[in-house]
């Protein structure tokens, strides 16, 4: 087919439009599967899926913390939370909480509210459904079994779901929750005033901000420099007359 293509032209629309059709197949096959993942980086997407993003009708921010709870990371923001008298929301990895039950305890202990990010963090993309499940379930006992809270909101590691990962969660009566704010803090480069800048930039109630409190997935000590940024967000919050709070159920 090539040879005769490069001799005459006469097969080459046909070869093209073949190959324009094959290549719309597979994007048509991928996007029920991978298309949620534009969700945290896509807003038109994010808002036309089933995915919370934001609280409507709330006068405050919910600041949220992803992949603990850790060892050092965990105590300081808790702290940092308390002086301020400010509550957020932890989503745990169950083998951090499995490794550490008395400081998801903690947390709930606090006046926070716990959800379930993950067992292991991994891409859902990567994963079938019923290893997802199986994940989350294992999950969900874990943080269960040390916090006495029964869980309501689920958020996937990187923020990322798959159209089966998002049916199955679903399915399990969890709430898909991703944010609208962020603070880049688990890269290399972040800083305090990098972090505090993006987590609060344009915010107003309703929002939901991404923080960690832990880097067993992100840059080495990236938590140290969320823990500086925090007081930072807290105080910008406040002069804008914005109270940090849990996600409401």
């Amino acid at each position: 087919m090539v040879g005769k293509c490069e001799r005459t032209g006469s097969d080459a629309p046909i070869a093209r439009r073949t190959a324009a059709a094959v290549g719309a197949l597979g994007l048509a096959a991928a996007i029920p599967h991978a298309g949620p993942a534009l969700a945290p980086i896509v807003p038109a997407v994010g808002r036309r899926l089933p995915v919370l993003l934001r609280e409507e009708g709330v006068e405050g921010v919910a600041l949220t913390f992803d992949d603990g709870p850790h060892p050092q990371g965990t105590p300081a923001v808790l702290e940092i939370l308390r002086a301020a008298d400010a509550k957020a929301t932890f989503f745990l990895a169950g083998e951090q909480v499995e490794r550490r039950p008395a400081l998801a305890a903690e947390i709930v202990a606090a006046g926070h509210r716990v959800e379930l990010h993950c067992h292991r963090h991994r891409n859902q993309l990567r994963l079938t459904p019923r290893s997802l499940i199986d994940d989350a379930e294992r999950g969900r006992a874990a943080i269960e079994d040390a916090t006495g809270q029964a869980i309501a909101d689920y958020r996937p590691p990187y923020g990322i779901f798959s159209g089966a990962g998002l049916r199955a969660i679903r399915s399990r009566g969890w709430r898909p929750v991703l944010w609208s704010q962020w603070g880049r803090d688990w890269t290399r480069r972040a800083t305090p005033e990098s972090i505090a800048r993006k987590a609060t930039d344009g915010t107003r109630p309703g929002d939901i901000v991404l923080l960690h409190d832990a880097d067993f997935y992100s840059a080495r000590n990236s938590w140290e420099r969320t823990a500086s940024a925090l007081p930072r967000i807290l105080d910008e919050l406040a002069m804008r007359g914005l109270k940090s709070s849990v996600l409401r159920r």
